[in-house]
C-alpha cells in the first residue's frame, strides 16, 4: 500500500547525500587545480558523487513506478488522507507491516544490486588505470 514511501526516503538521503560529497569532490579538484597537480587518476576514476547518483536514479526510478502503480488501483488518492489504508486504524497497521517488511526488503535489494555494479566499475577502474601505467623498458634498470 505504501511500500514505496521507504524507497523515497532513502532516495532523499542518497540525493542530499550525493550533493554534500560533490561539493567536496569539487573543492578538492579546485586545490589540486590551483596548486597545478595534475592526476592521471581522475581519467580512469568515476567520482564516487556519480556512483551515488545511479543508486539516487534507481530509488527514485522505483519509487515513482511503485507509486504510479499504487494510484493505478486506487491506493492513492488526491485528497486526504492520500493512503486509503490511512483512513483506519486495522489498514493503518496493515500498511506499516507492509512497508517495514516489502519496502525495507525493496530497498536494501535496490542497494544491493547498486553495490553490485559499483563493485564491477571498482575492478573495470583498477584495471584500466593498471594498463595505462607504463612499463619500464629493460635498458632502465639501474646497476647495483
Amino acid at each position: 500500500m505504501a511500500c514505496f514511501v521507504i524507497s523515497v526516503v532513502e532516495a532523499v538521503a542518497v540525493s542530499v547525500a550525493a550533493k554534500v560529497i560533490e561539493k567536496k569532490e569539487k573543492k578538492k579538484d579546485e586545490v589540486r587545480l590551483r596548486n597545478g597537480v595534475e592526476e592521471k587518476e581522475t581519467k580512469t576514476k568515476i567520482p564516487f558523487s556519480r556512483k551515488l547518483k545511479w543508486l539516487d536514479r534507481m530509488l527514485w526510478g522505483g519509487s515513482a513506478l511503485l507509486a504510479f502503480e499504487h494510484v493505478w488501483h486506487g491506493e492513492i488518492v488526491p485528497y486526504f488522507p492520500f493512503l486509503t489504508a490511512a483512513s483506519n486504524a486495522e489498514d493503518a497497521a496493515e500498511m506499516l507491516r507492509e512497508m517495514a517488511t516489502v519496502g525495507v526488503a525493496m530497498s536494501v535489494l535496490v542497494t544491493a544490486v547498486w553495490l553490485g555494479i559499483v563493485g564491477v566499475v571498482s575492478i573495470m577502474e583498477k584495471r584500466a588505470s593498471k594498463e595505462e601505467k607504463p612499463a619500464p623498458a629493460s635498458g632502465d634498470a639501474k646497476e647495483v
